[in-house]
């Protein structure tokens, strides 16, 4: 039986209480209007454009729909933000007929004084590179199906996207539905669109003329997957190699199984009023309606169904009321009453972000970084992203959605524990790229990456900050201590310093070579706040504070700095003069922006370090989540001019799309992180981080920036 540390438990609750009481506070005069808020920032499309296909779903599951409300162009968004039909259990493998082993993959290297096998990418062709190839390529996410509209003139011609006129479509945000409302032909189309809640469903309603004319029919089409590296998951070179077949239909429903070498799924239909469903090709059905209107649903499940439940009208009404408590429960920032020209544009990405979050990065896995739209690294999610997907869910009243993946870890740690087994450390190390399955991806650079290592425990410690119960600290304290035991074997003693160094990895800022980087300071700042909130968990469990792992604390490596500027790693003494230094991510500054201010942080250091690198950065070679962690460490040292201007930086990879999209380039469309990290960094502007007093420390105090919030919860 576990003894809980009551006095830590009455600490820790005060110390929530006090945020608590400071957010009613700050907002206690002004009650915002959330309906307001979310509408005012729906997205509204009256063309065709690659980037500005919007998305419908529920974290697990999502669809993404052309401006017709379905996926009936597909071909025009392919190299946008692509029409991607996704879940999170949607993966396929191609055959390994050369029995390819996880352990083919492993190459040693010594960091140490022994021998610590890697999993890598292989340049020198042979089976070893074969088998690397394999296990990156494989498991791959698959999309799961199109549904969209085919629609022909009166001469039996195919309607072009062009043909289209008075495109008028709008994503309601409130509801989770998107409206979509165009002509062809003199005829008016309205298509109105859904994801249910809680299953891999949607709901579409049809209603035009031309259907009742037999000029438009809605159509299933279904792909083989690519297995590529950055795609839309969609071949339709190869219908030999997967089968769709009918295994029950009516008048009213049909149900498909498909079948993708090992993977099998089912595509369960059901629609209202009188319809016909033909095939037109292989995996290629058309349901040709008999009236001027259509409801159906469509739902994929990994067990073949019974029969569908629920009706079109259902699963319309379980949205609209999702979505009104995902905006009433959750937290809100608004910012109508701020003058600077910015403030709206900024509203619109957070109100957008919240949404895209919910939909592509809540499910029960860790979220790829392109989420349920299209595959980026096949799929695959990173767990050192997992922390830009995720925290904000906790800080913004949604912990329960951050809660929904943390739940893999258990999954993932026998593999974990092997990892840190072979390499000769204790405990579980968490892998860098992965799957369902937990099989580590073959990397050259993610293998030696460190820096997810503490995100369990950061985000474990979220969830108890949030409910501060024996329950959250039984669920999760097992996997927070075997996270430090690695952490605290892995760290090396130095004893002609006395102190513990980090070696032998690559940090956040991937520039660096692992065989020459030394205390990186942000992986030495995160150790730090690591391995103390894994003590405080020790004695919240009522056991006792591990002597080494204090020790550890004591004795970490101080920051390397020249001349008052903090280095991107203890042995990068030209870390000013150098562009590998000066590019990619400014990871330092999250050393006191992601993380509190620790003793190993001179707060005058790391200002001086924010201001060279906002003068001197090589801002064109970012990435999405670099500006809030700018912002943070911004907001953190008094600098909230920096903190607004990071947010709201005219770069490239700080684009925000029509959709909410986080743009990157041609490659990635779509990055999440970004939206994620915006989201984090916006609540720590507005309700501060432990310690903090201040009202919307992030913001300027030059009148033009009264930033209205509810709900939001402190940062560490």
């Amino acid at each position: 039986m576990k003894i809980y540390n009551r006095n830590a438990m009455k600490k820790l609750t005060l110390v929530i209480l006090s945020g608590l009481l400071f957010a009613c506070n700050s907002t206690k005069t002004e009650k915002i209007d959330r309906y307001a808020l979310v509408e005012r920032n729906n997205p509204k499309i009256t063309e065709f454009e690659e980037l500005s296909s919007l998305s419908v779903g529920n974290g697990n599951f999502a669809f993404t729909v052309d401006a017709t409300g379905l996926q009936t162009y597909p071909e025009l968004y392919s190299a946008g933000v692509p029409l991607g039909t996704q879940s999170q259990w949607g993966w396929h493998s191609f055959a390994n007929p050369e029995k390819f082993k996880p352990e083919e993959t492993l190459k040693n290297y010594n960091f140490r004084g022994w021998d610590e096998p890697y999993a890598v990418q292989f340049n020198e062709k042979g089976r070893q590179q074969a088998a690397s190839n394999w296990f990156r390529n494989n498991p791959h996410r698959i999309h799961l199906g199109y549904v969209g509209l085919e629609m022909t003139h009166a001469d039996g011609s195919a309607v072009k996207a062009t043909e289209l006129g008075n495109i008028d479509q709008k994503l309601d945000l409130w509801k989770g539905l998107v409206s979509s409302r165009f002509v062809v032909d003199m005829d008016s189309i309205s298509v109105q669109t859904v994801a249910d809640p809680e299953k891999d469903r949607i709901a579409a309603s049809l209603k035009s003329e031309l259907m009742a004319k037999g000029n438009m029919k809605v159509h299933f089409k279904f792909p083989y997957p690519t297995g590529k590296h950055v795609d839309d998951a969609t071949d339709w070179t190869s219908p030999e190699k997967h089968k769709t077949e009918i295994i029950l239909q009516d008048d009213q429903s049909v149900v498909f199984k498909r079948t993708l070498d090992s993977t099998i799924y089912y595509v369960n239909i059901k629609w209202e009023g009188k319809a016909g469903l033909e095939k037109k090709a292989d995996h290629y059905f058309v349901l040709a309606p008999q009236g001027d209107s259509l409801s159906f649903t469509c739902e994929f499940t990994e067990k073949e169904p019974v029969k569908a439940e629920s009706t079109a009208g259902e699963t319309f009404t379980a949205s609209y009321k999702y979505w009104q408590d995902f905006w009433e429960k959750g937290a809100a920032v608004d910012f109508s009453k701020c003058t600077d020209e910015r403030a709206k544009e900024l509203e619109r990405r957070v109100v957008l972000s919240q949404y895209l979050m919910a939909i592509q990065s809540a499910g029960m896995y860790p979220p790829q970084e392109t989420g349920l739209t299209y595959n980026s690294w096949y799929g695959k999610f990173h767990l050192e992203m997992h922390w830009w997907h995720a925290v904000h869910f906790a800080l913004w009243n949604r912990a329960d959605l951050l809660d929904r993946s943390l739940g893999w870890y258990s999954t993932a740690y026998p593999v974990a524990k092997q990892i840190a087994e072979r390499q000769g450390f204790k405990g579980a190390r968490w892998m860098k790229m992965t799957d369902p399955s937990a099989t580590e991806a073959p990397s050259k650079v993610g293998s030696f990456l460190i820096w997810q290592q503490p995100h369990f425990i950061y985000m474990a410690e979220l969830i108890y900050r949030n409910n501060p119960s024996p329950e959250v600290l039984e669920k999760y304290n097992f996997l927070v201590q075997e996270t430090a035991e690695f952490m605290a074997s892995f760290a090396t003693y130095d004893e002609l310093e006395g102190r513990y160094i980090l070696k032998g990895i690559i940090p956040a800022q991937e520039t660096l070579r692992a065989s020459e980087t030394i205390n990186p300071p942000f992986e030495l700042s995160y150790w730090h706040y690591a391995m103390s909130v894994a003590q405080q968990w020790r004695e919240r469990m009522g056991e006792k504070r591990k002597p080494q792992w204090d020790e550890l604390i004591d004795k970490l490596s101080p920051l390397a700095s020249l001349d008052g500027l903090y280095l991107a790693s203890e042995d990068a003494t030209d870390t000013y003069k150098d562009i590998r230094f000066t590019s990619d991510h400014p990871a330092v500054l999250g050393a006191m922006g992601i993380l509190p201010q620790c003793k190993l942080v001179r707060p005058d250091y790391m200002k001086n370090t924010l201001n060279w690198i906002w003068d001197n950065w090589n801002w064109g070679k970012t990435w999405g989540w670099d500006y809030p962690m700018t912002a943070m460490a911004a907001a953190r040292l008094g600098e909230p001019e920096k903190a607004v201007g990071a947010l709201l930086m005219d770069k490239r990879t700080n684009t925000y799309l029509v959709n909410g999209h986080n743009y990157q380039d041609s490659r990635l469309r779509v990055y999440l992180p970004g939206n994620g990290g915006l989201l984090t960094a916006v609540a720590m502007m507005c309700a501060g981080w432990d310690g903090n007093t201040e009202k919307n420390p992030g913001f300027p105090k030059d009148g033009k920036w009264n930033v209205v919030w509810e709900g939001l919860q402190p940062m560490p």
